[in-house]
């Protein structure tokens, strides 16, 4: 019999034993009156907690556990003399990673350890199959991931990672509201997925016997809202997008984003810049993170880059005298973004962008006049119809916000959809669809408005993790 069957069969026989005991291995119930950490704080007073045991010491007519639960850990003290005769025989039949409830007095052992001195157990979970040892230390990602829950109990720091990101989305939440916005919901299954150049996911719904997509932006419904009137919303919602697996993308994650009438891009840098400082000291309790070897300093003021600048400085074509599709092509080659031959020029220049300007942006920064060919949802210049009023927040190279003064000339948008329409024919699964309906919504009229989205990448750039990391159970391939 293999190590872990023998393990299992052993766990098993212990539970047939503790049931003919007469208890219930899996009682509905607790009656845990205290956590770890407000135990710890009891010197001298009964209390009555609850947690999974991670650790036995002892055996015979005492032992001590370590018992942890959310809060932290602490150590039990048994003694057969304090225990009725039934909890003496449970006792015996416990195991590391078994659920239990305690009660009795906080007390300082001789070697000034805080310890329960237990007078009553009950047992809450019988775990039957043991935490394997290989996961205390566990470097292979794949399988730390595949079995999170595992990963979460043998290493309280990964704990410490979720705990982290949940203050990061409450602060990402109360900035915004705060500051007027109104949290809305919009729908995730769309007719014609928008807002963003990806490969969505398809699905069938039933009922209405038509194809669907899972949402790969939260940007045309909060748009339609601006024309209905609502002037500040935001969502934090999931978005899907079928595209690589790498350190900086998943196929489904949370994103924020806000959209703010009578507001422009102008508006919108210095809340950006207010927004992130307040998100990463609310998160982490100080202005400077580290990202590799770098130290990212979220306080001090924000450089602001212009894109066509810094592209002709990097590759020195100058994007503003429109270069022909062939050049950017070339330019794409040599640059080693292997480029797919049915790309359109925005795309071109997105991907020379991302192997010679963004990874040289370090420090927090705002990127701004974009060229208009990669950004078709956002307004033109008005000094400068070449470009358009669009701001990205970058930092340890990539990008981390991206937002614009939206487009709200219905005219000028079903151009760029139909631009973009002949991409999509022409080969490019991530150009744009034409959404027929937003096209009909502008024309009822939409304020001028600013909209700006944030992902949870944010967070793993904060915490210097791969976004993988970030995420409790994120999508990978099944074992065989």
């Amino acid at each position: 019999m293999e190590p872990l069957e023998k393990l299992v069969k052993i766990r098993l026989e212990k539970l047939e034993k503790i049931k003919k005991l007469g208890f219930d291995p899996y009682p509905a119930k607790s009656g845990k009156k205290q956590t770890v950490s407000e135990s710890l704080k009891s010197l001298g007073k009964k209390v009555a907690t609850a947690g999974r045991i991670m650790a036995i010491r002892g055996h015979g007519g005492s032992s001590f556990m370590d018992l942890v639960d959310q809060s932290g850990k602490i150590q039990v003290f048994f003694s057969n003399s304090q225990l009725s005769t039934l909890d003496s025989q449970l006792l015996e039949l416990l195991d590391i990673g078994d659920f239990i409830q305690v009660e009795g007095e906080v007390k300082e052992t001789q070697a000034g350890e805080i310890t329960i001195f237990t007078t009553k157990l009950t047992l809450l979970t019988k775990s039957t199959r043991p935490i394997p040892s290989a996961f205390y230390g566990l470097k292979d990602v794949e399988t730390r991931l595949r079995r999170r829950y595992v990963d979460l109990i043998a290493n309280p720091e990964v704990k410490e990672i979720f705990i982290k990101k949940a203050k990061f989305w409450s602060s990402v939440r109360n900035f915004l509201l705060q500051n007027g916005f109104i949290e809305v919901e919009t729908p995730a299954l769309e007719p014609i997925p928008g807002g963003a150049d990806a490969t969505p996911f398809t699905t069938h719904h039933n009922a209405l016997n038509q194809d669907f997509y899972l949402r790969i932006s939260l940007e045309l419904y909060q748009k339609r809202l601006l024309v209905g009137g609502f002037e500040k919303t935001f969502e934090i919602g999931k978005i899907f997008r079928n595209e690589g697996i790498d350190q900086e993308h998943l196929q489904d994650y949370l994103q924020m984003e806000f959209y703010w009438a009578y507001a422009d891009y102008e508006d919108l840098m210095d809340f950006v810049e207010d927004y992130y400082r307040y998100i990463v000291k609310e998160t982490l309790g100080t202005d400077k993170t580290t990202s590799g070897k770098n130290e990212l300093d979220w306080g001090k003021s924000w450089k602001r880059v212009d894109y066509t600048d810094v592209f002709k400085q990097e590759t020195g074509m100058d994007l503003l005298k429109n270069p022909k599709k062939s050049d950017l092509f070339a330019l794409a080659q040599k640059v080693g973004a292997n480029p797919a031959k049915n790309l359109g020029a925005g795309r071109l220049i997105d991907l020379i962008y991302k192997k010679t300007v963004r990874p040289k942006l370090i420090q927090p920064s705002l990127l701004i006049n974009h060229p208009v060919a990669v950004s078709p949802l956002a307004k033109r210049d008005g000094k400068n119809p070449k470009i358009v009023q669009r701001i990205q927040v970058l930092a340890a190279g990539t990008e981390i916000g991206n937002g614009w003064s939206e487009l709200n000339d219905p005219q000028d948008q079903e151009q760029r959809f139909k631009e973009q329409q002949e991409m999509r024919k022409a080969g490019d699964t991530e150009a744009q669809m034409y959404d027929r309906d937003f096209v009909e919504a502008l024309e009822y009229g939409m304020p001028p408005a600013a909209g700006f989205g944030l992902s949870q990448r944010l967070f793993a750039i904060l915490t210097d993790l791969p976004i993988r990391e970030t995420v409790f159970f994120p999508t990978i391939r099944s074992e065989k």
